[in-house]
Parts: structure tokens; sequence; C-alpha cells
């Protein structure tokens, strides 16, 4: 077992809580801008002395209501600034907050409440408490955000003892539980994962640590937009918080592109499918446009010159290139993405080498990292001054990581969870006697201890020939073509790989009109040869990073959207496997109904 680890960055053990941050940012520096709400005007600013003020008078509300300290109380909402201060009283209060996806099915909502024990549910709307199963009539107490419930907790709380909230902070320890956040559940049942205050405490003190600049600048911002149901949403709004960055908050996806537009924010935290949607959308566009060529050559570009400034040396002729697509094209996106977009960090999955090389091109440092919800969001990291695209970065400083002899990735550290709620033979299973996190996914370190990630051990595939066959490498280039929305490999027990393949409505659509086609729906289009060239395309690119018994040497097209509604994905963005595989299975028979063949199966 090859292991490899980095000496820590900040001062251990952790002494102190999430609680403090507030009255700490407000102390040393309270006219520093914290938040930033929007109004039909634009952008009011939230001072770092206002939020400590509002979440101190949140927390004595709470207190009133009955929140004791170490009571869990559930947040069914979508991110928004609400959500923050809630999050800051409840640590304040001695309480923590469980976090439910508000897109969870009353079944997953009841499952939550009845394991985590919650004492209360706070949900942002009637609607959505009463869509998730929970009422006023039920067995908890139901508040409600948009009926004015900040306001309303600081009115009832203003006889409530500030010397209180005092007491509860200070009696808080760093082993107590910070929240449980349940997993995605892309097989089973979500098991709760106990997140303590120092597992997040010690993720995002490291992560300050060794971003610098990017977190720490005077007038540093971003769009948080990532589910603070999600432990990377999470971890985010804290690592703002305590590096000091300002926070706008966007809960619907549909307003994420005014957001950046007129906030400009300087950092985004993304899950990769973000990312691979604003290339694939600017790509779509400028093809629309007719420019799909000068768009093409300006993509090829960008990754050159990210990858001869990572060789150290640019060639005259390449830097000469990349100076007139800055202005053709590269000035463009950047435009579109608010103007000052200079980091983002992104986790969750692969972002892939080509991408990862193409925002470095364009001027955007994407700081990929790797982890898990039992490893508090983090293992390995990719600093702004030492990125290794195509790799997830070493080993977050003051953790270890290790490979074991299966090639299965293990995680030692601070910041892995206390275990799984009230399931110690699962969390025995997870963390064995030494403290090592088995993560279940397959890796590599190169010899600078930069991790590579190569496969999922429950996803990875064997084929009838034995032959062992990691999905993601396959999927996640095929997903990087414009038209594609998610592609899924298969071949668990068969002859050969083959695929599954979803494409995108609104890039289908725009593809039809410029090839001139009566319809852009997939059930017209299907066998149209020049489309299934387009994939054929994508699957050959894929190919061509594994060896021939590793290939895609059938795929078919199917009409089904992958969604949270149908309940094909997590609100992670990661996909379900199994309920897809049964779902479509007579899409997967008729893969292989014909034999091994040549060529690409039917639509």
């Amino acid at each position: 077992m090859r292991t490899v680890s980095v000496p820590a960055a900040i001062p251990l053990p952790i002494t102190d809580t999430l609680g403090t941050i507030p009255a700490r940012n407000a102390a040393r520096a309270p006219d520093r801008p914290a938040y930033a709400l929007r109004e039909p005007g634009g952008w009011r600013t939230v001072t770092a002395a206002q939020f400590h003020d509002q979440v101190q008078a949140v927390a004595r509300g709470l207190v009133a209501r009955g929140i004791k300290p170490g009571d869990p109380v559930g947040v069914l909402a979508p991110t928004s600034y609400a959500w923050t201060v809630l999050d800051f009283a409840l640590w304040a209060a001695g309480a923590f907050a469980v976090p439910i996806y508000d897109s969870s099915s009353a079944e997953q909502v009841d499952w939550i409440v009845a394991d985590s024990g919650l004492v209360a549910v706070i949900a942002a709307s009637e609607r959505l408490a009463t869509a998730a199963g929970q009422s006023r009539d039920g067995a908890l107490p139901v508040w409600i955000i948009d009926e004015g419930l900040l306001d309303a907790l600081a009115a009832e709380g203003r006889d409530v003892d500030p010397a209180e909230l005092a007491r509860r902070t200070a009696a808080t320890r760093p082993e107590d539980p910070a929240t449980i956040v349940y997993t995605s559940g892309t097989t089973g049942r979500p098991k709760g994962c106990v997140i303590t205050h120092a597992n997040l405490t010690f993720v995002v003190r490291t992560l300050v640590a060794g971003t610098g600049p990017v977190v720490t600048t005077p007038g540093a911002r971003t769009v948080l937009f990532l589910p603070l149901a999600h432990v990377l949403g999470r971890g985010a709004h804290l690592f703002c918080a305590e590096g000091g960055m300002q926070v706008a908050h966007c809960p619907d996806p549909k307003q994420l592109v005014e957001d950046i537009t007129t906030f400009h924010p300087t950092f985004l935290v993304g899950v990769p499918r973000i990312f691979e949607k604003i290339f694939n959308a600017s790509q779509q566009k400028a093809h629309d446009a007719g420019r799909g060529r000068v768009f093409d050559r300006a993509t090829h570009v960008a990754i050159a010159h990210a990858r001869a400034q990572r060789a150290g040396r640019v060639p005259p002729w390449l830097r000469v290139q990349h100076a007139v697509f800055d202005r053709l094209v590269y000035a463009k996106l950047r435009a579109a993405l608010g103007g000052h977009l200079a980091y983002a960090i992104t986790g969750g999955a692969s972002l892939g080498e080509r991408l990862g090389h193409f925002y470095a091109g364009i001027g955007l440092t994407v700081m990929e990292g790797y982890g898990l919800t039992e490893s508090t969001a983090s293992g390995t990291f990719n600093r702004a001054d030492a990125a290794r695209i195509g790799t997830v970065g070493q080993p977050m400083p003051g953790t270890e990581v290790a490979i074991a002899d299966d090639g299965e990735i293990w995680l030692r550290g601070p910041h892995v969870m206390a275990g799984y709620h009230h399931l110690p033979e699962a969390t025995a299973e997870a963390i064995d006697a030494d403290g090592w996190l088995r993560t279940g996914d397959r890796g590599q370190l190169d010899a600078d201890g930069f991790l590579q990630i190569t496969g999922r051990s429950k996803e990875i595939i064997v084929t009838a020939g034995g032959k062992n066959v990691a999905p993601a490498v396959l999927e996640d280039r095929i997903q990087a073509h414009r038209l594609v929305s998610h592609a899924v490999v298969v071949g668990e027990g068969r002859p050969f790989v083959g695929a599954l393949i979803t494409l995108d409505p609104e890039a289908l659509q725009a593809w039809a009109r410029s090839h001139g086609r009566p319809s852009g729906e997939l059930s017209a289009l299907a066998g149209d040869a020049a489309l299934r060239a387009e994939v054929q395309a994508a699957v050959d690119d894929a190919n061509a990073a594994v060896s021939r018994a590793e290939s895609i040497r059938a795929w078919r097209l199917v009409d089904t959207e992958f969604t949270q509604e149908s309940g094909h994905v997590t609100p992670s963005l990661k996909l379900k496997r199994s309920v897809i595989t049964e779902d479509l299975a007579d899409e997967i028979e008729a893969i292989y109904s014909g034999g091994r063949g040549a060529g690409p199966a039917g639509p």
C-alpha cells in the first residue's frame, strides 16, 4: 500500500467551533461586506457586523422557541441568505442543522426526520413543507422562512439573555456534531454522516491557508448556487465566511446567469457538470451563429497554450494565436462569466483534462479536488499555484492518502467524519481501526503525490471476458460533446462494452435548425446519419483513451432525460446507475440483441 501525506498548514488540534466565526469577523472588520441580498434595484450589502447582530437575534429567538443544546433541526430549503443565517444561529444556540434537499420526496424527508431525531423542521415555504409531507398539524413544529421567520425569531428572542448564547457557544465542543449530512442515496437508503465542528473547521481553515488571495483579497466575491444540503455547498459557505469573501446566494439555477453577470464574482464553486454545460452552451451558440470553426480553433489554441505554460515554454506562434483569440473569443466568455471570474473550485466528479486545460487557457484557474460526504467534501486538492490538470490534486495538508493493494483510495485525517448516525456496523465497515476511510473509489498516485481517479469500485464493470472497465473514463469524454447530456456505460457480464446516451434538448433543437431539419425532437432525429456521426465522434474520442477491450462497441440513443424528478440523478448530480439499468433494461438489451456487430446500435 502506497501512502502520501502532507504536513498540516494550520494549528492542530482544533480547539474552537463554527459558532464563533460571525463574532470574530465582526470584531476584526465590522464594515467588511459579508453578504449581498438581491433587490429590485441591484444588490444590498450586509456587513460582517450586521450579519453577526442578525445571527445573535435569530439565535435568541430559537432559544425562546425551546431549542436546546445538541438539538438537531431540519432545514428544508434551497440555498439562500436565510439558510446561512439559520445555520450560524443554530450553532450559536448550541444546536445544529440537518439539511434536507428541497427536491426530496415525502418518503425521503420522513426517513431523515425519523433517523436523525429532529426536534423541528424549518422549511422555505408552506408549499415545500406540504410537498415533503410536513405540516403544522404533524408531530413536529414546522416553521416557514417565507412567512417572515427571521424577523419573528428576532422579535421573540428580545428577552433572552445574550449571556445564555455566549454560554452555549462556549460549551459546544469541537467534537460535537455540527451537522448530519445524508448521503445522496445512489444505492440503498441514505446514511447520515455525522460531521463535527472540528471536521468542518479543519477543512475550511486548511483551504483558506492553501488558497491565499483567492478568498482573502479585498473585493473577493462569489455567487453560491450549490445546494446547502450538499456537503460541498455547506463547506463552500463556511470557506467564504472564514476567509472573508462576500457571498450572494442563488436559490434558482434559472437565475444564475443574471446573478453572475450583475454580481461579477471573482470565484465560483460548482460540480464539473456546470462547467461542462458552460462550455457546451458556448460552443453550440458559436456553431449556431456560423462561428463554429473559429470557436473550435480557439478551443484548440487555449488547450495548447495551457499545456505549453505548464511545460514552461510557450512558442511565439502560439502566443500570437492565443492573443488573437483572447480578443475574439476568450474575452467574451469571461464577460459571460461576469468579467472578473479568476478562480473556481470543482469536485464531486472528474472535470477532465481537456476542460481543465481549456479553462486555464482562457484565464480561469479551476482548482479540482476530491472528497466524499464522509470526508467532509475533502481529501485532495489542486492549489491555484501548484495545480496539475488531469488530477484531483495532492492530499489536503494535515491528511494522508493511500492506495490499497486493490487500487482503492483510502483517506485519513481530521476531515474524516465521526461516523454514520446510529449505524456502528456501517461505520466500522467504512472506517477501520486505524482511522482509514475506505472510499470505494479507485485511483493512482503519481511520483509527486497527485491523485488521479480511475473509477469507483462499486461501479467497475466486469465483461463476460473478465475485463474490468471503469465507466467514468469513457462517460466523462462523451459528455464533453456539446450535444450530449448524459452517457451511461453498460456491459456487466456482457460480451462487450456498450453505452446509453441522452442528448441535451436545447442543443438538439439548435443542431436541427443549423442542419435544416424540420424537427428537433429525438424521435424524429434518432436515425439521422449526420446526428449519429456527431455522437459517434464523441464515442470515438472516448475510446481513444482506453484499450480496445474497454472500448464502446455499440451505443444507443435514449429519449429519456436523467433528472432528479425522473429519479435517475441525485441532488448532487450523480447518476443512479441501479435505477437507470432497471428502468432502461429493454434499451440495454437492444444493444446486445443484434450480436457483437461492428458499428453503433440503432436509435
